[in-house]
């Protein structure tokens, strides 16, 4: 499969929306000097393309327990695609990166309970054929919270991501 190719102007309807989503096409079409019509049906590739989606995002603040908590796998080297694909599909699992340090995998996910924890990354992490260790970090104090972190600026990573 080939990668979607982004225009200019598709990259310009990206930086907009992932400045603020709820902007109308209206506006944008005023904003980038084109129909109302073009920036729907580039938003329809787009989405269709799986280069872009819309979704909510909440803060940590909506729920006073909740705690993020980052959970560190070594993986046997020969298996880290497959043990990474694993635990990105158990749907407590928020996201999943692999890695080049102590860890080769690392985990995110968001706990009311700390037991809840221990037991996720003990039973169903740990548990996985060529996991060798697990350790898990709580965030204990949020400073700063970018939700926009994971925003989409080129193709390629689409690609790259087997997407």
């Amino acid at each position: 499969m080939t990668a979607p190719q982004l225009d200019e102007l598709d990259r310009q309807l990206i930086d907009i929306l992932s400045r603020d989503a709820r902007v109308s096409n209206r506006k944008i079409a005023a904003d980038l000097g084109v129909t109302e019509g073009t920036v729907r049906g580039r938003i329809k590739r787009l989405q269709q393309d799986r280069l872009i989606a819309f979704t909510a995002i909440t803060g940590f603040s909506l729920s006073n327990h909740a705690k993020l908590a980052f959970i560190g796998v070594q993986a046997e080297v020969g298996s880290v695609r497959t043990v990474a694909r694993q635990i990105a599909e158990i749907p407590l699992v928020t996201g999943v990166m692999i890695t080049m340090g102590q860890f080769n995998i690392l985990a995110i996910c968001v706990f009311d309970e700390l037991e809840n924890l221990v037991d996720f990354a003990s039973d169903q992490i740990l548990s996985i054929d060529g996991v060798h260790h697990v350790e898990t970090s709580i965030a204990v104090k949020t400073l700063k919270y970018n939700p926009r972190v994971v925003r989409i600026t080129e193709a390629d990573h689409a690609a790259d991501n087997g997407e």
